[in-house]
C-alpha cells in the first residue's frame, strides 16, 4: 500500500532540486522520486512540483510514497559473447560484451547478464531486489570487460561490503581525446545527475564524492590510452570525469567525444574497457585477480591509432 507522509523541508535541503533533496530526505532513489513527481505525488505548499523544482526550506511538503512492486521474474535467454572467466561454489566473473546491461531496468528491454547467466544454469544468490539477485557492481551497458557476481548469500554480503568500503581493486583501460597534462594524475570532482539531462551525469558540486586514478600508458597523435582505477563506482563516473577534463573516451558521443574521430576508428560507443578485478575470495579471504581482454572493436580502434601515429 502507498504511503502518505506530510512534513516540512528541512533547512538543509535548500534550493535543492525536488528529485536530489527528496532522495536524500526519504532514504529512495532519484529514480523513484522522479516517477512520484511525474506522477503528481510531490506536493509544496499544496502546489504539484515536478522534479526539476527547488525546494525551500519551511514550506509544507506532502508526498505520497508508492507500495513495494511486484518483483520481477527474470526469464533466461541466452546471451551472445557472455563468457564465465572462473566460477566456484561462491562467485561466478564473467566477461561481458557491449550492448548488454547487468541486469534488467525500466525501458531496457535487450539482453541481460543475468538472464544470460540462468540460460546457462548458473545459480546465483537471491540476496538482493529480485531483478538483480547476487549483483554487487555494475557496468554500463556499452562498457565491457570482466565483473564479478554472487552465487552464495555469504558471498553477496562479503563482496557487498568489500564495494562499499573500496577495498575492490577496479582497473579500467580507456582510450581518451588528447593527451591528459599530468600523465599521471587523480580526479577528485564529485558527480550526480546532470541538471538538464537525466539520462547523463556531470560533475556538481553538492554531488557524491568521486575519485579516478589515471596513468598515460601510451600516447598516439590524437588520443591516448590511459590505466585508471576507480576508488569509488559512481555510475558513468570515468566517462565523466575525463570530460570534465576536456578529453572523453574516444567514441563516447553522450559526453562530448568528437564524431570524427569515432567514425574514422568505426567505434559505436566509448572506448572503455573494465580490464582487471581484484578482491579477497569471500571462501578464505584469499586475494584473487582476474583479467579479460580487449574486445574487437577496441582492439580494432586501437590498432588504427597506433598505426596512424
Amino acid at each position: 500500500m502507498s504511503e502518505q507522509r506530510a512534513l516540512p523541508v528541512p533547512d538543509g535541503l535548500d534550493g535543492l532540486r525536488v528529485d536530489a533533496g527528496l532522495a536524500k530526505l526519504l532514504g529512495l532513489s532519484r529514480t523513484a522520486i522522479v516517477a512520484m513527481a511525474e506522477a503528481g505525488d510531490v506536493l509544496i505548499d499544496g502546489r504539484t512540483v515536478g522534479k526539476s523544482d527547488r525546494l525551500i526550506a519551511g514550506s509544507n511538503l506532502e508526498v505520497v510514497i508508492p507500495g513495494p512492486a511486484a518483483p520481477q521474474v527474470v526469464e533466461p535467454s541466452e546471451v551472445d559473447g557472455l563468457r564465465v572467466i572462473y566460477e566456484d561454489d561462491e562467485i561466478a566473473v564473467v566477461d561481458k560484451p557491449v550492448g548488454v546491461a547487468v541486469h534488467p531496468s525500466p525501458g531496457w528491454t535487450g539482453p541481460t547478464v543475468v538472464a544470460g547467466l540462468a540460460a546457462m544454469g548458473l545459480r546465483i544468490a537471491t540476496s538482493g531486489a529480485a531483478e538483480r539477485q547476487g549483483v554487487v557492481h555494475r557496468l554500463d551497458v556499452g562498457t565491457t570487460g570482466v565483473m564479478v557476481v554472487a552465487k552464495s548469500e555469504h558471498a553477496y554480503s562479503v563482496l557487498k561490503r568489500a564495494f562499499k568500503e573500496r577495498t575492490v581493486k577496479k582497473i579500467y583501460h580507456a582510450v581518451v581525446q588528447g593527451h591528459p597534462d599530468p600523465t599521471k594524475g587523480t580526479i577528485d570532482a564529485p558527480i550526480d545527475r546532470h541538471p538538464r539531462h537525466d539520462y547523463k551525469f556531470a560533475v556538481i558540486a553538492d554531488g557524491r564524492p568521486s575519485v579516478t586514478h589515471y596513468e598515460v600508458i601510451e600516447a598516439f597523435r590524437h588520443a591516448s590510452l590511459t590505466e585508471v582505477r576507480l576508488e569509488t563506482g559512481r555510475t558513468h563516473q570515468i566517462r565523466v570525469h575525463f570530460s570534465a577534463l576536456r578529453h572523453p573516451c574516444v567514441g563516447d558521443l553522450t559526453y562530448g567525444a568528437d564524431p570524427s574521430l569515432a567514425k574514422d576508428l568505426k567505434l559505436t560507443r566509448q572506448w572503455l574497457h573494465a580490464r582487471r578485478l581484484g578482491f579477497e575470495h569471500p571462501a578464505d579471504g584469499q586475494w584473487v585477480e582476474f583479467e579479460s581482454e580487449y574486445p574487437a572493436d577496441l582492439a580494432s580502434a586501437l590498432q588504427r591509432l597506433q598505426e596512424t601515429s
